[in-house]
């Protein structure tokens, strides 16, 4: 496996987990139990995986890129 092309399912394999929560695992809010996520991020970090900002923002229909501003015009 070549560490840059690692996906989520790739990460899920490894895990020995879905690909759903692999997705979950990297949202802070996510209810996902502290030893899964566990799983995830060490499979994650082992194989390379990054997190697809791109992909992230379509599904989520919202951007993390710019956060903290109170006055929409700035």
């Amino acid at each position: 496996m070549n560490k840059h092309n690692a996906t989520s399912a790739d990460v899920a394999i490894l895990a020995g987990v879905s690909q759903s929560t692999v997705s979950r695992s990297f949202d802070p809010s996510s209810r996902i139990s502290e030893k899964t996520r566990q799983r995830v991020f060490e499979a994650a970090k082992e194989l390379g995986y990054q997190v697809n900002k791109a992909a992230q923002t379509m599904i989520k229909k919202r951007s993390d890129l710019v956060a903290g501003l109170t006055d929409p015009f700035r």
